[in-house]
């Protein structure tokens, strides 16, 4: 309902934020949710809220709907458009503190992990007078020296793509242990068989690339809807807290050029 998304390779149509998805239910499911993929809605499959819709819609908002109460329904889209951030910044602070080699920086990711807390546990107004940006800026620079900390467990000391342009780059079998990959546009990139061991990957754009036979183990940051966004087969190793993207072992590996096209 809140957000939009025009018709292209994710979604079949366009929508406006604030009105209706078309698959929306009268018991706010989703009514193609078994077929997205096969219908063209993957963009839909490679979402995630971090938990933040639930926040605003049953704990800010006490379960309040924009149906039952059409008059909320502008106020609620943009308490979500704050929570949604903050709850993927809290997701990332998590990821780190999860991680013994982040020990020298867990003080830091603590006052954090609080202040984002005690934020997305705020009324709506407290919610909406937030700065994200000012949050992000405030948080970044200890998820920056944590993801620095695990790439140092690395025995090679990986290259640094930060925001590098590497859509459709040939990386098959590359070693690309303890490499910084933040924010690298990696859309349909050939991964096959590529060592990401202790890699840095907050907000690396996957999009297509080829993760066949990869080794994602001990990797910081990376998240299930990244790698849903990715392709991937049985042989592809993930770090330990995220899941492998059902859809594929249905799909299977895809040729780098067919990638890079679609």
């Amino acid at each position: 309902m809140a957000l939009p998304f025009s018709r292209s390779a994710d979604f079949p149509v366009d929508k406006p934020g604030g009105s209706p998805c078309g698959n929306l239910q009268a018991d706010f499911g989703c009514g193609i949710h078994a077929e997205l993929r096969p219908r063209g809605w993957t963009g839909c499959t490679v979402f995630d809220c971090h938990g933040a819709g639930q926040q605003v819609s049953q704990v800010t908002f006490a379960g309040e709907d924009w149906r039952g109460a059409p008059d909320t329904a502008r106020r609620l889209f943009a308490v979500f458009a704050v929570m949604r951030p903050v709850h993927e910044l809290l997701a990332y602070v998590t990821d780190a503190l999860d991680r013994a080699e982040t020990r020298p920086v867990h003080t830091a990711l603590h006052r954090a992990h609080a202040t984002l807390s005690e934020l997305a546990a705020a009324d709506a107004d407290t919610v909406l007078a937030a700065d994200v940006g000012a949050l992000r800026a405030a948080v970044n620079p200890a998820l920056l020296r944590a993801g620095d900390l695990v790439r140092a467990r690395s025995p090679r000391r990986g290259p640094v793509h930060r925001g590098a342009d590497l859509a459709g780059a040939r990386l098959r079998g590359a070693d690309l242990r303890g490499a910084s990959l933040r924010g690298a546009l990696l859309i349909g990139a050939d991964l096959r068989g590529a060592d990401l061991r202790w890699s840095d990957l907050i907000g690396a754009d996957l999009r297509g690339a080829d993760l066949s036979g990869a080794d994602l183990r001990g990797s910081v940051y990376a998240t299930g809807t990244q790698l849903a966004a990715a392709r991937g087969d049985a042989a592809t190793r993930l770090p330990e807290a995220v899941p492998r993207p059902e859809h594929w072992a249905a799909e299977g590996p895809v040729p780098p050029e067919a990638a890079r096209a679609s």
